[in-house]
């Protein structure tokens, strides 16, 4: 059976099945967003399919960067790993140290010229 031949297949089931009240209105299923994202990827217009389905363009745009995002995760040569958000942490950290040390420079070289030094809010 060829591919659009199962797609259109899909399709009159799944809109049999929103006829029989079988799914919530409005609502999607992974599945059913993958294959009208795989319908989109293989040329059928974006604006057709959002008044064929009962949604916006703009819904169907944001599953299809989400679909392509990951994907994309999918591919990276390093699987995500439990240290990353430890790392990212630190270079947090390290972002806010730099940050501070910046600002102590600035005020030890306005004291050794004699500079004023700007006011402090008051902290919060």
């Amino acid at each position: 059976m060829g591919r659009r031949k199962r797609d259109k297949k899909a399709l009159a089931r799944a809109t049999a099945a929103d006829a029989d009240g079988l799914r919530e209105p409005g609502r999607f299923s992974a599945r059913r967003k993958m294959e009208t994202i795989l319908r989109m990827l293989r040329g059928e217009p974006l604006d057709g399919l959002a008044r064929e389905l009962g949604v916006t363009a703009a819904t169907l745009a944001t599953w299809r960067e989400q679909f392509l995002a990951g994907g994309q995760a999918a591919l990276k040569s390093r699987p995500a790993d439990d240290r990353d958000d430890e790392i990212q942490r630190l270079r947090a950290k390290v972002g806010e140290i730099t940050m501070n040390n910046e600002l102590l420079l600035e005020r030890c070289h306005r004291m050794e010229a004699n500079q004023p030094l700007p006011r402090r809010r008051p902290s919060e």
